[in-house]
């Protein structure tokens, strides 16, 4: 039984563009999972409770952006209905310094997921992390590497995985 999983993403910057298209990599790199990537101008609710699992993206601006905010708040109360309750989901996150509040950003997304009872996947620990990314999630700092590419695509193939487990696949 084939898995859908939304990239839902601010589109503020070409790092995050990137970190989205490397994440929808690795989840079309699970097998049997269709990677849905979109934008927040593209997204609607229906699309949030039709997948399986969610990638949760957001330039670092002190935090979350406020468009991004923004849209999630639109969204009503998705987390009182139960509506992603159970299902995976993940967050990632673009930035210019390294000690500029990415986690941060990474933890206001997972909040989110947290109270619509969502199951937050994170990335096991690994050397790559001394230089790139998060155990909260894939993260870029200033320009993009193939480090960071990495880490996005092992998030992607996470989630999948995960959700497939979880819908009995």
């Amino acid at each position: 039984m084939p898995v859908s999983i939304l990239i839902l993403y601010d589109p503020k910057g070409p790092a995050i563009e990137s970190l989205a298209e490397a994440v929808a990599a690795g989840v079309a790199s699970s097998n049997s999972s269709q990677a849905v990537s979109k934008s927040i101008f593209q997204a609607t609710t229906q699309d949030l409770l039709e997948a399986d699992g969610l990638l949760l993206g957001s330039p670092n601006w002190s935090g979350l952006t406020g468009s991004l905010k923004s849209w999630l708040d639109e969204q009503g109360d998705l987390w009182e209905e139960g509506s992603l309750s159970g299902k995976p989901g993940a967050a990632f996150t673009s930035g210019w310094g390294r000690h500029s509040g990415l986690e941060m950003t990474l933890l206001q997304l997972i909040h989110w997921m947290l109270a619509c009872g969502m199951v937050v996947v994170g990335l096991p620990w690994s050397d790559l992390m001394r230089t790139s990314g998060s155990y909260y999630g894939a993260t870029a700092v200033g320009g993009i590497t193939d480090e960071d590419l990495a880490q996005a695509r092992e998030l992607g193939a996470r989630v999948a995985t995960i959700a497939a487990k979880l819908k009995g696949g």
